[in-house]
């Protein structure tokens, strides 16, 4: 499967949305349109009519091009079950541990309640991708808003039992936002430093800091690298 980045509110949010294509069969999907000028420009640029949106989550800065983006190219909208009255023109709710085939590539649901409640990642073991959304940053995690830390606890244990070689592709750009943290709890150790000044030089080129693998990324995130739930919920509360 074929995966470009597409910066969305640069300078604000910097969030990222993604342009999936099945190389099989050139079906291809879009991940978290928060804006539509960019994700319709891409999408010509690869010449491409995205079949499905597929969203992570029901916050507007997810959805807000959902709506422009599916009536551009005459797209389905899929998400959560739990997000259904949530997420706009959403057209197939999914629950956790249900399967999507994107041509031949396919997806697993898994939801990751904690950001918010109904939050799923899209996880492609095929490709060796998962799409995170607002759950995992580069270095941190996402605010709980709707959730309880529990329940991000025990999201972090799903994502970690995926397979180290995966690559995780986030909602938005917070590398450098999650790096005093990850310094501070890594006592500077020098996979962390190794990790932000590869980071640096990407982002300079005005390219995303990712993906990484998460068996980087446990070592490195502090959430992530947190081996026990009290030590968790002491990082979260720092």
């Amino acid at each position: 499967m074929k995966i470009i980045t597409i910066l969305c509110r640069p300078g604000t949010m910097n969030n990222y949305a993604y342009l999936l294509i099945d190389e099989k069969t050139g079906t291809s999907a879009v991940v978290d349109p928060s804006e539509a000028a960019p994700v319709i420009a891409a999408c010509q640029q690869h010449d491409t009519r995205p079949a499905y949106i597929l969203n992570t989550h029901h916050h507007f800065d997810h959805t807000d091009g959902n709506l422009e983006v599916k009536q551009f190219f005459k797209a389905k909208v899929i998400g959560h079950d739990a997000d259904a009255g949530r997420i706009p023109g959403i057209d197939l709710p999914l629950k956790d541990g249900d399967t999507f085939s994107l041509g031949a590539s396919q997806a697993q649901i898994i939801s990751v309640d904690g950001h918010t409640l109904g939050h799923i990642l899209w996880y492609f073991p095929g490709s060796k991708a998962v799409f995170t959304g607002d759950m995992l940053f580069n270095l941190c995690i996402g605010g709980i808003f709707e959730g309880t830390p529990d329940q991000m606890w025990q999201s972090v244990q799903k994502l970690k039992a995926l397979p180290d070689d995966t690559l995780f592709y986030p909602g938005h750009e917070y590398t450098l936002y999650g790096a005093r943290e990850a310094l501070y709890f890594s006592h500077n150790a020098p996979e962390v430093v190794a990790y932000l000044d590869n980071a640096r030089h990407r982002l300079e080129q005005d390219l995303p800091a990712g993906p990484i693998t998460l068996e980087i990324e446990k070592k490195c995130n502090p959430y992530l690298s947190a081996s026990t739930k009290e030590e968790f919920l002491q990082r979260l509360q720092h």
